[in-house]
């Protein structure tokens, strides 16, 4: 006899935002469909709107979560520092979570690119304020200080988009140097 084991709704929840991570990557909010996030999650499509109402809410959440893995990845590498070095650590990590995780990258990219609707783009705002105000308090850097660094981290992900963390072009490669310097 086989026996299943029955999976708590929190877990269930946290399969479809996996599910879901990596559908609106790819897709964006517009072009994706709950139908293909139920799939990726092996359950029903009806099981997704009745943990998250909405596709937009979905879409929302996902947004939220991705905001919150990045806090917590600046927080693990700037645990025990302060000033430049926080910075720099925190810099390095960004750096490393953009090279490593192509699906993460495309989240951050299309939760940007869904910032006409008001409600994603109240999310996106929340989440990216608690960034910075976490690499004020952790760094406390002046307000020029911690622009060029997020200015910084955003060129970082417009090269990480064209595949350019590692650029053989010359330009590309002056970019990413600067982005690497203090």
């Amino acid at each position: 006899m086989v026996t299943t084991e029955r999976k708590t709704k929190e877990q269930r929840r946290d399969e479809i935002l996996d599910a879901a991570f990596a559908v609106f990557a790819e897709e964006g909010l517009h072009g994706s469909s709950t139908e293909e996030v139920a799939r990726r999650a092996g359950i029903s499509q009806p099981y997704v709107f009745r943990l998250f109402g909405t596709k937009k809410d979905l879409f929302m959440a996902v947004v939220g979560r991705c905001f919150r893995r990045t806090l917590a990845r600046f927080q693990e590498a700037a645990e025990g520092k302060r000033g430049d070095e926080a910075l720099h650590a925190i810099g390095e990590a960004y750096g490393e979570l953009l090279a490593s995780d192509r699906v993460y990258l495309r989240s951050q990219m299309q939760a940007y690119a869904a910032c006409d609707d008001p409600e994603i783009c109240a999310v996106v705002r929340n989440g990216y304020g608690d960034l910075v105000a976490y690499v004020e308090r952790v760094s406390g850097a002046d307000p020029a200080t911690i622009s060029a660094f997020f200015a910084k981290g955003m060129l970082m992900n417009v090269l990480s988009s064209m595949h350019l963390s590692d650029p053989t072009e010359p330009w590309a490669q002056r970019l990413l140097d600067g982005c690497k310097n203090e």
